[in-house]
């Protein structure tokens, strides 16, 4: 009882202490999330790799645009519509391309995937010991230890050399599906009382195959059209500008220098967190409520009612969020989503479940206006669905666990994490980055223990 007492006492010591009057921000200009006041994000750094555009400023204004991604200058929908009509993955082209800032030769692609393939495997003793012996229920959890563990393995860990830290780059990016499939496969095991597979990659396969194989077993546990979404999701996720919040943490904490395992750690902690790489298993779990609770899928009047009730956080998990809806920087549209709803679509017939498909795309249809109600008829706000709407639908068909929709993320965005390290490492103006905080605590006098 005194120890209730006397935590319940402490935290509320610590809760007043980090209380902050929302009226200073303003005072001192604050830009909170790095958000400026009208919405867009504050300028911190230059970049060569990604550009994310959902708007543009004219006259002091910001216009919201039809949003566009670019790998290295190139639009994300040309490189996927290139693989794609060509029957082909394109992962392993879009590593080469974020890493070199070109699209590969066919001798390069061929040579460079091979090379990838050939560093898939872990030392049986680091499975066991990093995956297998110590327990976790969470797989980017293990992602996260096993990434420092590989720091052991390396004869030159803190060597920030360029010629280091692409052999580093490589060797990890090509090791993230096989640490996640184990760690996976470990969580089955250990807690669903399921059948332990340690399988040893293929180096034939493409990333998307290979992760498949993994987890599913022989090479005919999956259609061709499914490792065709996978690879897609994985060139989707590869990379979103310097300032997403995993990007950013990898570069701020590689501008201390410090080695490129803690660097990939503190990015994944960060994917971690509900706000950032969690989304797509909220909205599957949204959707499953809807199913529930709407008797007709097709009747809009019925959805829109739902969708309010959401909005009045009467439905669903009561936060009031339609999950999936909305961006930072797209406004008008997200291009990932377009481009993953149209082979969601063909997925979607495959596994029969068009009608489930049909209501994603009526919610999808519906929300702006929904929003718009919910708002007021004076509301201006645009909003948009983003990619993490279809994500978790397409793993579902997939017949991937809810465990490894944010892991997969982390499969396809370390690949634009370490172009960003070494950008961040190489180029000439590199600083430590380092902002400036406010102190708004007034000062007071230490006084000695007798005295208190």
């Amino acid at each position: 009882m005194e120890d209730k007492i006397f935590f319940s006492q402490l935290e509320e010591s610590i809760r007043k202490s980090c209380q902050i009057e929302n009226s200073l921000f303003e005072k001192f200009e604050v830009k909170r999330g790095l958000r400026n006041s009208d919405g867009t994000g504050v300028l911190v750094g230059l970049t060569n790799i990604g550009d994310v555009v959902g708007y543009k400023k004219e006259d002091g204004k910001v216009i919201a645009i039809p949003g566009r991604l670019l790998y290295r200058g190139i639009d994300i929908e040309d490189i996927t519509k290139g693989f794609q009509q060509e029957n082909r993955h394109g992962f392993e082209e879009t590593v080469f391309l974020l890493l070199t800032g070109k699209l590969p030769t066919n001798a390069e692609l061929v040579e460079f995937s091979a090379h990838l393939a050939a560093l898939r495997a872990l030392p049986d003793e680091f499975t066991k010991d990093m995956i297998l012996s110590m327990k976790g229920k969470d797989v980017l959890n293990i992602l996260a230890r096993s990434v420092l563990g590989l720091y052991t393995l390396d004869p030159n860990p803190d060597n920030i050399e360029l010629d280091n830290m692409v052999k580093q780059s490589l060797n990890i990016i090509a090791k993230f599906p096989t640490i996640v499939a184990y760690s996976y496969q470990a969580l089955r095991h250990l807690y669903k009382g399921k059948t332990l597979s340690i399988r040893h990659p293929q180096q034939k396969l493409t990333t998307a195959e290979n992760f498949l194989y993994l987890i599913k077993g022989d090479c005919n546990g999956y259609s061709k059209l499914e490792a065709d979404l996978l690879d897609l999701l994985l060139v989707l996720h590869a990379e979103h500008g310097g300032g997403n919040n995993s990007t950013f943490t990898m570069r701020v904490t590689s501008s201390s220098e410090t080695d490129i395992y803690s660097s990939i750690t503190s990015a994944i902690g960060s994917l971690k967190g509900p706000l950032h790489g969690g989304a797509n298993v909220r909205v599957l779990e949204m959707m499953d409520n809807m199913k529930k609770n709407v008797r007709d899928w097709t009747n809009e009047q019925e959805v829109t009612e739902y969708l309010l009730k959401i909005l009045n956080k009467k439905a669903n998990d009561f936060s009031g969020k339609i999950y999936g809806i909305g961006h930072a920087v797209y406004t008008i549209s997200d291009p990932r989503a377009g481009i993953l709803k149209a082979k969601a679509r063909e997925l979607a017939m495959e596994k029969g479940r068009l009608d489930e498909f049909e209501l994603y795309s009526l919610v999808e249809r519906l929300t702006p206006e929904v929003f718009r109600i919910f708002k007021g008829e004076k509301s201006t706000k645009v909003v948009c669905i983003n990619v993490d709407f279809y994500s978790g639908f397409v793993y579902s068909c997939l017949d991937i666990s809810k465990e490894l929709y944010t892991p997969l993320f982390a499969i396809g965005r370390v690949s634009g994490w370490c172009t960003h390290r070494i950008e961040e490492l190489t180029f000439s103006a590199k600083r430590l980055i380092r902002p400036a905080f406010k102190n708004v605590y007034p000062e007071s006098e230490y006084l000695p223990l007798s005295e208190r």
